[in-house]
């Protein structure tokens, strides 16, 4: 028999699901506010998608999560944004309004906050 590599014989398969949790919050500005200037807002000013008052701001899951912040409607700019999870008095979204920028009164403000709790699976036959 002439020589040749020897190599198991192996299959595997895998499964992953991401599973995502995407929580909204909502505010609405209630006056022009005009940079530079600050904007925090307390958890107890925000209602979710069912209109109820707002508990306590998630915690955001380590390495797999991510917020974003629409105002009237456009995203914002990460640098411009600081997310403090916790209950009224603790959590709050503060937004830095640049020089030249303004927020105009009755603008809304969306707080999406995303988590993933990814598991996998894999099965190795041989």
């Amino acid at each position: 028999m002439a020589l040749q590599i020897m190599k198991l014989a192996v299959e595997a398969t895998s499964s992953m699901n991401t599973n995502p949790v995407v929580e909204r919050y909502f505010y609405y500005t209630n006056r022009l506010l005009t940079g530079p200037n600050t904007l925090k807002i307390d958890t107890k000013c925000f209602f979710d998608s069912t209109g109820a008052d707002v508990e306590a701001l998630p915690a955001l899951t380590a390495s797999n999560s991510f917020f974003k912040v629409y105002v009237n409607g456009v995203l914002q700019m990460d640098d411009l944004l600081s997310y403090t999870p916790g209950p009224p008095g603790n959590g709050n979204l503060t937004i830095i309004i640049p020089e030249e920028s303004d927020i105009l009164p009755d603008s809304p403000v969306v707080l999406e906050i995303s988590n993933f709790y990814p598991n996998a699976n894999t099965t190795i036959y041989t």
